[in-house]
């Protein structure tokens, strides 16, 4: 007699749904597929034959674990937003946060490069060094929440979007507000901002999520197990 919960597990291994989801499709598929054993056996089939015809009730079990996915994230968008984008994506925002507040707390003063003859731009170095491991965290946790393409790589650089989202309320609000400042010079403060904030950090944090999606999304492929 076949093992049908390892039989599930190994030909679903690769599905995209957090521990207790993927728990229960296991259970209920299994249960399904010994159900339909126990009745072929009943019928007086042997062993082999059974387990041959028991087999057949999953024709693509590629297939099945698409729809599987699709039917879940159905169930509950919300939900799936919320575990898979807004838990990660804030949680590498508040590590990221707090780190930096206490490399400024601890008295760290930020690079000064050189940009554009006498323009400066300020970089915490340490502060992007520690980015990938933020930026990796994320897409970690969004893709264990069964994310996955897009949306592990937004959890991942979830900071760097809030910063972008706040500097672009903040460019229109400064044309109202200061009115008698150039709009040029306005305009080189904002990119200036953008660089220091925004592209570099984002960069930092893609450099760590891409590799844990990519790494991820190759290690739970589906593999496809024959029984005989």
């Amino acid at each position: 007699m076949a093992d049908w919960q390892k039989v599930v597990r190994q030909n679903l291994a690769g599905l995209r749904l957090d521990a207790a989801e993927k728990d229960e499709v296991h259970a209920e598929l299994a249960a399904h597929l010994e159900e339909t054993y126990e009745s072929l056996r009943a019928e007086g089939l042997a062993d082999p034959e059974a387990i041959r015809r028991t087999l057949l009730q999953v024709a693509d079990w590629r297939d099945l674990q698409r729809r599987i996915v699709i039917a879940k994230k159905t169930e509950n968008p919300m939900q799936n937003r919320l575990h898979q984008l807004w838990i990660p994506g804030f949680l590498t925002l508040t590590l990221s946060t707090i780190f930096l507040m206490t490399l400024q707390k601890h008295g760290y003063q930020p690079r000064i490069v050189s940009w554009n003859g006498p323009d400066t731009i300020l970089l915490y170095v340490p502060w992007l060094l520690s980015l990938p491991l933020f930026g990796g965290l994320g897409a970690y946790l969004s893709q264990r929440a069964g994310s996955s393409g897009s949306r592990v790589l937004l959890a991942s650089i979830f900071p760097v979007l809030s910063l972008a989202a706040c500097l672009f309320v903040i460019l229109p609000v400064s044309f109202i507000v200061d009115s008698h400042v150039e709009h040029r010079i306005r305009m080189a403060g904002f990119l200036r901002a953008f660089f220091e904030w925004v592209l570099v950090p984002g960069i930092a944090l893609l450099a760590g999520g891409l590799p844990v999606q990519l790494f991820l999304s190759r290690r739970q492929s589906p593999r496809q197990t024959a029984i005989h």
